[in-house]
């Protein structure tokens, strides 16, 4: 008898939701069926935030972290080394607000955040976020994929990386004033990893406009990978042909690595990386590899083997 091993992001059509909810919804909103995009967002309140459908793809195998939890538990040097900077973060202002595509581009870009909600295929995925030291989260991000807007720039052929440039805003943003850091943060990954379907440009969370705090109004995300390579408040992309070395690459190399892709078996310097603190709760529970997503990456680092992949 044939044996069908599911992959880990399917589920049973048993716990989809039910047609009648999800294009209710969207009709409610003004929204038609075959509509994919976002109106533009005039205010971050969750009434002004557009819908967005969830894709099913991406199943976390596990419960959304508690709203509060997530927006108050964040790490933002920026504003400060402690998890408590959610207060802090509202002098961050979110509008006027634009990204800069340039760099190994054919069509360099400058796109106002309005601009991107309104044109990119906007939805909603749920992720894992692993943070290198060893707690997690699970929260429902809702953006777009990182290909559609490298898609608008037309990315040279000879572009092999990806930078993103964090906001450096020393008017509301104290922790600029520790200049023995390398700032403005930046970070990046290569191209091909920044064309995999998991990458994934963040703009809202819990369906409200993303916080401040957690990197508002944009961001960007790669579930398989350790969370410091997730740029906040990005202000730049830039496509180059010669590996970065991004923020904590440059502080301690030794332990913050280019590529940082999560793997249990692998410890950091100063701690183990078996298993993660799930926040919210008083659980640990054992780190997967990859982050759980190697179904969708890992023939990304084919023979890379003597690459430093994990750290």
């Amino acid at each position: 008898m044939p044996i069908r091993i599911p992959r880990g992001w399917e589920i049973p059509e048993r716990e989809a939701s039910p047609e009648h909810l999800v294009f209710g919804r969207r009709k409610a909103f003004g929204i038609g069926a075959g509509l994919m995009v976002a109106a533009p967002a005039m205010a971050q309140t969750a009434e002004a935030f557009p819908p967005a459908m969830r894709n099913t793809r991406y199943v976390p195998g596990r419960d959304i972290t508690a709203e509060r939890d997530a927006t108050t538990y964040n790490n933002y040097y920026e504003f400060g080394t402690d998890k408590g900077i959610s207060r802090a973060a509202q002098r961050l202002p979110q509008r006027p607000w634009t990204v800069k595509v340039e760099g190994m581009v054919g069509t360099p870009r400058e796109f106002g955040i309005e601009d991107l909600l309104r044109t990119m295929p906007i939805e909603e995925r749920v992720y894992r976020l692993r943070c290198v030291e060893a707690w997690s989260m699970v929260v429902p991000w809702t953006g777009f994929p990182l290909s559609a807007l490298l898609a608008q720039v037309n990315p040279l052929a000879s572009a092999k990386y990806v930078v993103f440039e964090t906001a450096a805003i020393p008017a509301v943003m104290p922790g600029l004033r520790q200049s023995w850091y390398p700032w403005p943060y930046t970070e990046g990954c290569t191209i091909e990893e920044a064309g995999n379907e998991l990458s994934f440009m963040v703009v809202g969370a819990y369906g409200k406009a993303l916080p401040a705090q957690n990197g508002g109004p944009i961001r960007f995300h790669q579930p398989w990978k350790y969370g410091f390579k997730a740029g906040k408040s990005i202000t730049r992309i830039r496509l180059t042909d010669q590996r970065p070395v991004s923020f904590w690459e440059r502080i301690q190399a030794t332990e913050y690595g280019f590529w940082a892709n999560v793997n249990p078996e692998v410890s950091h310097p100063r701690w183990s990386q078996a298993s993660e603190r799930v926040i919210g709760t008083n659980e640990r529970v054992p780190t997967r590899l990859f982050n759980g997503y190697a179904d969708f990456v890992a023939p990304l680092y084919t023979g890379l083997q003597n690459e430093r992949l994990w750290a």
